[in-house]
């Protein structure tokens, strides 16, 4: 009888397992990545622009959304 158990629990663990990798937790904000390879000040204006368009799609930074900045500074 302990045969029977186990496999019915592996069989019943086995068909769970798909469902379980695809679910996203609820709790995670999406990211946005900015590159660029030049420095801060020189695009102040676009990222602003950037920001409004954001918020014109109804994305609010820092809300319900995450947007990560990086800079090579001409690098």
């Amino acid at each position: 009888m302990r045969r029977r158990e186990f496999i019915l629990l592996l069989g019943g663990a086995v068909s769970m397992w798909p469902l379980a990798t695809r679910a996203q937790p609820a709790s995670k904000m999406p990211v946005v990545g900015f590159l660029n390879s030049a420095s801060a000040d020189l695009y102040a204006k676009f990222v602003g622009e950037f920001r409004r368009g954001l918020n014109e799609m109804g994305f609010v930074e820092g809300q319900n959304v995450t947007v990560e900045y990086r800079w090579a500074n001409g690098h």
